[in-house]
């Protein structure tokens, strides 16, 4: 191996500790800008602090969404939590303590033992047509989000619930290694951070549903629609289709999720163009 700069050029050092007294900072990155070894860790070293970006985003939309739905159901009426859910049979209520309960699924997934032998399921991957979605998986759903919805009552303690386990889920998530695997309650094996991702999804799309619900706008936070945009579109790329289509990045969401109708046109559009269509309840 070639002499690095490091070894050639000692007087640099020198400067260098003149330059920051009492630590090695110079000494450092003159190290990682010249030495050889350095230069070929480098892609390595790229890819590490690539996942930390995309944990550190995934963390930021799931705070935000959340935090924008607590909001939200802090300031419900008893009325407004009677009132059908576009989700029947729940009612907002209900659909509200479903939601809440999605968001609280990373403490359990990182809770299970992991096989590291079972393969590796993608975001998209997640939202599939199976056993999921099974009459009696489906029927266990509904009972659980009323028992919590008749546990908690009214908007105050709903919200504050969520606040809760929306804080544990977050900081178990934001500590955890962006490498770390963890197993589902429906078995699959996952990335924590594509998991995350499911947990943006549920409650983006289900924010979509209470708004709907209770005729108010959307709420959805623009970190969770980058996250769902990225997820749905090839390429992430929104503005032709929102331009085709007459509508924002939330109402693009909307129709992809299929929370407002397409017409078989515009379906058949987003179909030819590699829309990605997830299995939603």
């Amino acid at each position: 191996m070639k002499p690095c700069f490091f070894c050639k050029n000692p007087d640099s050092v020198t400067a260098a500790r003149r330059r920051w007294p009492g630590d090695r900072r110079g000494e450092i990155l003159l190290w990682r800008s010249f030495h050889p070894l350095s230069q070929r860790q480098t892609p390595q070293a790229t890819r590490v602090v690539s996942c930390r970006v995309v944990h550190t985003s995934i963390t930021a939309a799931l705070a935000a969404e959340a935090a924008t739905l607590q909001a939200v159901i802090s300031g419900l009426t008893e009325a407004d939590l009677d009132r059908a859910s576009p989700c029947p049979p729940w009612t907002i209520r209900e659909l509200s303590c479903h939601v809440l309960i999605g968001a609280d699924r990373i403490p359990q997934a990182l809770a299970e033992l992991a096989d590291d032998t079972a393969p590796l399921i993608t975001t998209v991957h997640y939202f599939r047509p199976d056993h999921r979605f099974s009459p009696a998986t489906n029927a266990d759903r509904i009972q659980t989000a009323r028992a919590l919805a008749a546990r908690l009552g009214g908007p105050s303690a709903i919200a504050a619930e969520l606040g809760r386990r929306r804080r544990h889920s977050i900081e178990l998530f934001a500590s955890a290694p962006s490498s770390r695997t963890i197993h589902t309650r429906h078995g699959d094996r996952m990335l924590l951070t594509d998991f995350a991702r499911t947990r943006v999804v549920e409650l983006a799309v289900h924010g979509l549903d209470l708004a709907f619900g209770l005729d108010r706008q959307p709420w959805m936070t623009s970190a969770a629609a980058d996250i769902l945009i990225h997820l749905l579109l090839p390429g992430g790329r929104s503005d032709e289709f929102c331009e085709g289509l007459n509508c924002d990045r939330v109402g693009l969401i909307a129709r992809i999720t299929g929370r407002v109708r397409l017409c078989a046109v515009d379906e058949q559009l987003l179909t030819g163009a590699g829309v990605m269509w997830l299995a939603l309840g």
